[in-house]
């Protein structure tokens, strides 16, 4: 089981989770897992159905979009969070650019976390519409 201080931390900084307690959090991170994994590793890659996020606890990473770089994530950062949600396709390939540690956030944990708080769920509409708003207003003004 990860170490839920340290990860409750890293949670809490996160726009999808911020406006969770600690009890919330701890359920999800209850459920969860954390892995290690090498420089090269593609954790994530786009166009694969996903069922999971990941929290990068330790480590940094490259994000790509169609083979082009458009970003770099590290510790405290989330990824695959849309596909944590909806099971959809991956929208970017992520690669450890070094040994990375995770925490990883399945939809079952998810969900069950839901299940036993139902209140998650109304916390994660609302980060959700944050996001939909920020992204509107950066690509229309």
């Amino acid at each position: 089981m990860p170490s839920t201080k340290n990860s409750v931390h890293h949670l809490r900084k996160i726009p999808l989770f911020s406006d969770c307690s600690t009890k919330e959090i701890g359920l999800i991170i209850k459920n969860s897992s954390e892995r290690t994994v090498k420089p090269g590793t593609v954790i994530i890659e786009q166009g694969r159905v996903g069922r999971e996020g990941y929290v990068i606890l330790e480590g940094t990473a490259t994000v790509k979009r169609n083979n082009k770089r458009v970003g770099s994530v590290g510790p405290g950062s989330v990824v695959g969070e849309l596909s944590l949600l909806d099971n959809g396709p991956r929208t970017a390939t992520v690669v450890a650019d070094n040994e990375v540690k995770l925490l990883v956030v399945s939809d079952r944990a998810l969900k069950a976390a839901i299940d036993n708080i139902p209140t998650i769920s109304r916390k994660l509409l609302k980060a959700l519409a944050t996001r939909v708003r920020e992204l509107d207003r950066a690509h229309y003004g």
